[in-house]
């Protein structure tokens, strides 16, 4: 006989809740002496009532120069431990919380404010999730007037431009719409699940070695990280409904624009996603890296993404 749905997911529901149960008491894993130094050198401002940690070092641009680093879905802010500049990086607040694109801009702008540094001309280097973050920032500060950034250049890595080119994993797509599975799925999602959907977006020949692999899903179980993954991706969603609004930010901007690119995404493949970009976006330098490096060309070619980088805030 045939189970009606409901009874379908309250057997599914049944069979889960010892499984959730046992999950729920592992406790997170212990960071590593190298995690544990980077957060033990950073600081925390208060935005919205939420305690925001942030990095400010200084690095090879210049002492004058400002750059903003920031980070992508899953990962943190750790993603630019190998890249050394004068940055400021952060961690978002956690949960129970309920995420948007428009938030996060406000606390990067809350955070520039914070520093002193609303005056100053700024360079933002984001990556993925955090490339979505930079358009509504330079939509703000180009049409909108409202932005506390002063933008002296923009430049891009591997993110979802366009929704009609962007292709989310599978977990992705199962948590983004609050389904009662996305529920289940944030809980159960194991060091295992996560080291191999990770894996898949790097590229053959640059995996992250097993400490880097234990030291991101650190980071995404530090203050229950995890069990935000359904809201955190709602920017999937948000991309398509303010298509019109970010790319029209992108490819209308004066700023000063830099792609840099690893070829071997499957989130963004090439060559559809860098013909959509170079055709939307004619006045924007790029830089395709080797082949073989995939969605996190700041890890997995730490070099060529500053030699990339580099040439590009020298060309103006």
């Amino acid at each position: 006989f045939c189970l009606s749905m409901k009874e379908w997911w309250l057997q599914v529901g049944l069979l889960c809740i010892p499984l959730v149960a046992v999950y729920l008491h592992i406790p997170p894993p212990q960071l590593s002496p190298a995690l544990n130094k980077w957060l033990s050198a950073g600081e925390h401002f208060h935005f919205r009532g939420h305690n925001v940690f942030y990095r400010d070092s200084f690095g090879a641009l210049g002492s004058s120069d400002v750059v903003i680093l920031l980070h992508g879905f899953p990962t943190s802010s750790y993603d630019w431990i190998k890249v050394r500049l004068n940055c400021f990086v952060f961690f978002p607040p956690q949960r129970p919380h309920k995420y948007s694109i428009f938030e996060q801009a406000s606390l990067v702008e809350a955070l520039v404010s914070h520093l002193g540094l609303g005056q100053q001309k700024v360079n933002l280097i984001s990556h993925d999730y955090g490339d979505t973050v930079a358009l509504e920032l330079l939509y703000r500060s180009d049409q909108n007037r409202t932005g506390r950034l002063n933008f002296n250049s923009l430049c891009l890595s591997n993110g979802g431009l366009f929704p009609e080119t962007h292709h989310p994993r599978l977990l992705q797509i199962l948590l983004k719409d609050y389904s009662i599975l996305s529920s289940i799925l944030t809980r159960l999602t194991n060091h295992v699940i996560f080291q191999k959907g990770i894996g898949e977006v790097f590229g053959p020949y640059t995996q992250p070695t097993e400490a880097e692999f234990w030291d991101m899903w650190g980071g995404l179980r530090y203050n229950d990280g995890n069990l935000v993954l359904d809201s955190l991706l709602q920017y999937i969603n948000q991309r398509l409904k303010h298509r019109e609004r970010w790319v029209g930010a992108l490819t209308s901007t004066s700023v000063p624009l830099h792609m840099i690119y690893g070829p071997l995404d499957p989130v963004n493949p090439h060559p559809e996603f860098i013909r959509l970009y170079q055709k939307l976006v004619p006045r924007s330098t790029f830089t395709i890296l080797d082949e073989h490096i995939s969605h996190y060309p700041q890890l997995e070619d730490p070099q060529g993404f500053l030699n990339a980088y580099f040439n590009f805030i020298h060309s103006f």
